[in-house]
């Protein structure tokens, strides 16, 4: 084969892949101004506002870790404390909106009250434990009065939320109730919390949840075909929906850093190096886009151990988030960090 024939075959694969890279659909991080084929990551911390140790928790993992960004709980007992730091040292934090109140002796309200809102609460007056039952009794109307109250909370106290998301992900879990969800985002100009890209890493945090839930209900069986998402099979729509109202969108999400347990009985340092180590994975499997991998952090485990059995994974969760070797691996992998208040700037940059 001469020179000349090499040249042209060379020229047509150029133009093969060309075209191919032109004809791929361009990640959300692509369209917020972020370079091609970089991974940016938000690491999110729910939960504050429902406890003291939940609040430090927050603080050390942003201020001392690898965190940028949490929500708050704002029907919780802790919340307006977060609140006031959250302006005296300003950080990114949005509205974790709150639906459920799932703990047996630690419960919380509905800011509209049981009155105004009497399809949200149980027989105690709090909020329902579950998001089954807060599908099964309450109505969009509802819910959409409740999370424009808690919005609102935080607003008359001078907060400025970044961004709003769901807490055990109950607007998600019905139609009319994320549309409510988006709605509201649209209404006040507040990014709302949204994965409509790849969604791998969803896709293996639902996989992961739904296991667990049906071996903790004893139908999980070896080989069994798990049933599909809804919200899964139309995020990408939705996401075009959010992105076009002039909003961000995620293109990744990652949400079950609660189920990571090493085996046996492990003390806080193992538990937390081994958290390190799963973060490190998942951030190897996440592909080029905006992702937020989610995080529930607390100070410590004295107090909280009675609220919940979850306090040992919280604590991991913090000594996870200010691991020098976390830090360590997102610089050597050239992963970037952000915020949601610098990708909610940068959607508003794009005409």
């Amino acid at each position: 084969m001469d020179i000349k024939t090499n040249m042209m075959i060379g020229c047509l694969i150029l133009l093969v892949l060309e075209s191919a890279i032109a004809q791929r659909a361009a990640t959300y991080a692509e369209m917020l101004g972020y370079p091609t084929g970089v991974k940016v990551v938000i690491f999110h911390v729910d939960d504050a506002g429902m406890s003291y140790e939940s609040n430090e928790g927050t603080i050390k993992s942003i201020e001392n870790g690898v965190a940028t960004s949490c929500s708050i709980m704002m029907p919780c007992p802790w919340a307006a404390s977060f609140v006031r730091y959250a302006m005296q040292e300003p950080m990114d934090a949005g509205i974790h909106l709150t639906l459920t109140s799932e703990w047996k002796d630690y419960r919380w309200h509905p800011i509209s009250g049981k009155k105004a809102v009497p399809g949200l609460v149980d027989a105690e007056g709090s909020l329902w434990p579950s998001v089954r039952e807060v599908v099964q009794h309450s109505s969009a109307d509802e819910v959409e009065m409740e999370i424009r109250a808690q919005i609102d909370r935080a607003l008359e106290m001078g907060l400025k939320p970044t961004h709003l998301d769901s807490h055990m992900g109950t607007l998600f879990y019905h139609p009319p109730f994320l549309e409510r969800y988006i709605k509201v985002g649209v209404d006040y100009g507040i990014p709302v919390m949204f994965p409509g890209g790849n969604n791998k890493l969803l896709k293996i945090s639902m996989r992961d949840n739904l296991i667990k839930q049906l071996k903790k209900d004893g139908k999980f069986r070896e080989g069994m075909e798990l049933p599909g998402n809804e919200m899964l099979e139309n995020a990408a729509e939705i996401g075009q929906q959010i992105w076009k109202s002039g909003l961000p969108v995620l293109d990744d999400l990652h949400s079950v850093s609660g189920n990571w347990k090493p085996e046996g009985n492990p003390d806080d340092k193992a538990w937390g190096e081994y958290k390190v180590a799963q973060f490190k994975s998942i951030l190897r499997e996440m592909e080029p886009g905006l992702a937020m991998v989610i995080v529930h952090s607390n100070g410590d485990r004295k107090t909280f151990d009675r609220i919940s059995s979850s306090g040992g994974s919280r604590y991991a969760d913090m000594l996870a988030m200010t691991d020098p070797e976390l830090k360590k691996f997102i610089a050597e992998e050239g992963i970037l960090l952000t915020t949601w208040q610098e990708v909610m700037e940068r959607r508003k940059n794009i005409k």
